[in-house]
């Protein structure tokens, strides 16, 4: 399944996609797609709400596609995930996950603009893998429990604000958590729409040029091992969204180092996640 939330900022309605661009409207028997809907278990009752409604799906049109899914209690990071990454950064390969928290309140849609704070002049892009947990998860036993545990994956841009991130004492959370730093979408793929997870193709593109080309085979921890190795240290609920990381390419890594100063357009895809498309805006206190 590929679930969505269609409607205004506030007023997303929650529904399913067939096809491309086909709605399938789920609002009437779901509330939304946040932790009570997950905690419930009723994902699982609607692969055959959707075949019985597929005739009556409508095209999406213009209508804004919002976050997949709805605030979370919890955005957890993964950081230099990638051997590659890590070592465009000059840091050394973690040997176990690096974790970081990132506000539920940087959470937008795929589309939405982006936003560069307020006296930043370090901004920056990361296209990544996200996960969606399904269940509460406290020690789970292994990875196999991990798996059962993930309800989809999702497209994530995790912005961050480089300077904030590294040279303000190196609490990695002051550099990602300004609003708008964390488009998610264009919709929640469930596992079972993703023949392998570790062989997703990633990209993100800066003004029509390609700034970051990866996969998802060359992580370092595998979804699996992130979900179980952070169940032995907090408690996963139902709706939260992990980021694992991103490949090479950010404008941390460039020659020079390149940031987003507003006007810019973000554009990034990953294979069986969709593409998103954002508009970088200056921060008005930048132009007065």
């Amino acid at each position: 399944m590929r679930l969505v939330r269609i409607g205004d900022l506030g007023a997303e309605k929650p529904g399913a996609l067939i096809d491309d661009d086909l709605l399938v409207d789920l609002s009437d028997v779901v509330d939304d797609f946040n932790e009570a809907f997950f905690a419930s278990g009723r994902i699982s009752e609607l692969p055959a709400l959707i075949a019985d409604r597929a005739n009556g799906a409508t095209p999406i049109g213009d209508r804004r596609i919002g976050s997949p899914i709805a605030r979370p209690h919890q955005i957890l990071c993964i950081g230099l995930n990638y051997s590659d990454h890590a070592a465009e950064t000059g840091q050394a390969v973690p040997p176990e996950p690096i974790l970081f928290n990132k506000a539920p309140n940087t959470l937008i849609g795929p589309n939405d603009d982006v936003v560069i704070p307020r006296g930043s002049t370090k901004t920056d892009w990361e296209v990544e893998l996200g996960i969606v947990i399904g269940r509460h998860s406290l020690y789970l036993a292994d990875e196999t429990e991990a798996a059962a545990a993930i309800a989809g994956y999702v497209l994530v841009n995790d912005v961050s604000e480089r300077e904030w991130q590294i040279e303000r004492g190196g609490q990695w959370v002051k550099g990602k958590s300004a609003p708008t730093f964390n488009p998610v979408g264009p919709w929640l793929a469930t596992p079972d729409e993703i023949d392998d997870v570790l062989a997703l193709d990633m990209t993100l593109d800066v003004d029509d040029k390609r700034r970051q080309t990866g996969s998802t085979s060359t992580m370092l921890f595998s979804p699996t091992f992130i979900v179980h190795y952070l169940s032995q240290f907090l408690a996963l609920e139902p709706g939260d969204l992990i980021n694992t990381g991103t490949p090479p390419g950010v404008g941390m890594g460039m020659k020079p180092p390149t940031y987003l100063k507003g006007g810019e357009t973000m554009t990034l895809t990953v294979t069986h996640l969709g593409t998103q498309t954002q508009f970088v805006v200056a921060h008005p206190a930048a132009t007065e």
